[in-house]
């Protein structure tokens, strides 16, 4: 339901696999990603259409973070020089230019032409797509946010289309959804950036808002140790209740369809709400790496969910 983030290990596991099949070595990743792709109790024709879009997800993450497999497959295949192929923008450029022939055209990507026929049979259009290729130039661009709202604005192109292409696919769109999907979706973001701060810190990326960490005394350098004072703490605590409010005001969503859509729904939700927990459990301590929930707390988000108590 949000902008997918394969942990590191599954970047390294997969690059050998994918240099020699760059479409099978995106899509393996699925089962490293912190929420469920392409369920088995979807109908069959939702998990190609979602797999299609994840794909694609997947990809231009891959593009914008430097995680393509090494040999410039990827590049080769979108039809950038071998002399521009580590040039982010160009590739993002070239992305883009085979994301619109999926909708006039013959994509040049495996993974394009795989997109081709769900976006024909659901009719989604351009713009959720767009909206990611644009969060991920925006990656190349902007590595500090001033404002939680400049936050929430960079969510709105790296997570909420996601949301908006599940309703898409599923043909439950409307504008109350929508509304509550981007809350998810938001919270979802900003949830996974509070887990990968060390990681993020990293790339040289910063997703707390600078005048937040004002507000709790926080410099960068106390990002970069291996455990968290009280102040980073302090501020992971006030970023997650910001989540949480987010992922309650989003939740009704789930209660607003049926089936097995409202368990994957349910499923986005819970899996939000675990991570927020484990986070909490750690003592808001991020540092040393993700704070990670087990399976058994995010089976009892769910159940929790689809109850309605959350």
């Amino acid at each position: 339901m949000c902008r997918p983030r394969a942990g590191r290990r599954a970047v390294t596991e997969a690059g050998t696999a994918r240099a020699a099949d760059p479409e099978r070595g995106t899509l393996d990743k699925a089962a490293d990603e912190n929420f469920p792709v392409a369920p088995f109790f979807l109908p069959r024709a939702w998990r190609a259409d979602l797999m299609a879009v994840y794909g694609f997800a997947r990809l231009v993450d891959d593009i914008g973070d430097g995680d393509l497999a090494p040999g410039g497959a990827d590049a080769r295949l979108l039809g950038v020089s071998p002399r521009e192929a580590e040039d982010r923008l160009v590739l993002l450029d070239a992305f883009e230019a085979d994301l619109h022939r999926v909708f006039d055209a013959t994509p040049r990507h495996p993974l394009l032409r795989r997109l081709q026929p769900t976006v024909r049979r659901t009719g989604l259009t351009p713009e959720p797509f767009l909206g990611l290729i644009a969060a991920n130039r925006q990656d190349q661009l902007v590595t500090r946010y001033e404002t939680y709202d400049d936050l929430v604005a960079y969510c709105e192109l790296s997570a909420n289309p996601v949301g908006h292409l599940v309703l898409g696919v599923t043909g439950t769109s409307t504008p109350e959804r929508v509304r509550r999907s981007d809350a998810i979706c938001t919270a979802l973001q900003i949830v996974e950036h509070l887990q990968d701060v060390a990681e993020d810190l990293g790339r040289d990326r910063i997703y707390l808002p600078a005048e937040d960490m004002k507000r709790f005394h926080v410099q960068e350098a106390d990002l970069a140790t291996t455990t968290a004072g009280a102040s980073v703490r302090a501020l992971v605590a006030y970023e997650t209740e910001r989540a949480l409010n987010l992922l309650n005001e989003g939740t009704p969503l789930v209660g607003s369809v049926h089936g097995r859509l409202r368990l994957l729904l349910a499923g986005f939700v819970a899996g939000g709400r675990a991570a927020i927990r484990a986070i909490a459990a750690a003592e808001y301590d991020v540092l040393p790496g993700p704070p990670k929930p087990g399976k058994l707390q995010l089976l009892r988000e769910v159940g929790v969910t689809l109850r309605g108590e959350g």
